[in-house]
């Protein structure tokens, strides 16, 4: 989906960590970053609050969020897609 200035919005992927509010799921992002001076690789991660809006995603599903416009305080990501859902215990 192209924003009007023509641009793609920006998408990441992550693991959904929880599903508690109303239209809302709570993404966590994880990435690989290397330190500085020792070159050692290091796993450094983010939790975003992206809108839902069918309410259709569980815990632990993986999916890709896309940037969209501020909808609330700390919400300004959106649900694209999941890739899988999450094992039924």
């Amino acid at each position: 989906m192209m924003t009007e200035s023509g641009k793609q919005p920006k998408t990441l992927s992550g693991q959904v960590v929880s599903v508690k509010m109303n239209k809302t799921i709570s993404v966590l992002i994880e990435r690989t970053v290397q330190h500085p001076l020792y070159g050692k690789y290091m796993r450094r991660s983010t939790k975003l609050l992206a809108h839902d809006d069918k309410n259709e995603c569980k815990e632990g599903d993986f999916v890709v969020i896309e940037s969209s416009r501020p909808i609330s305080k700390r919400k300004s990501w959106r649900l694209q897609k999941i890739v899988t859902k999450a094992q039924e215990i």
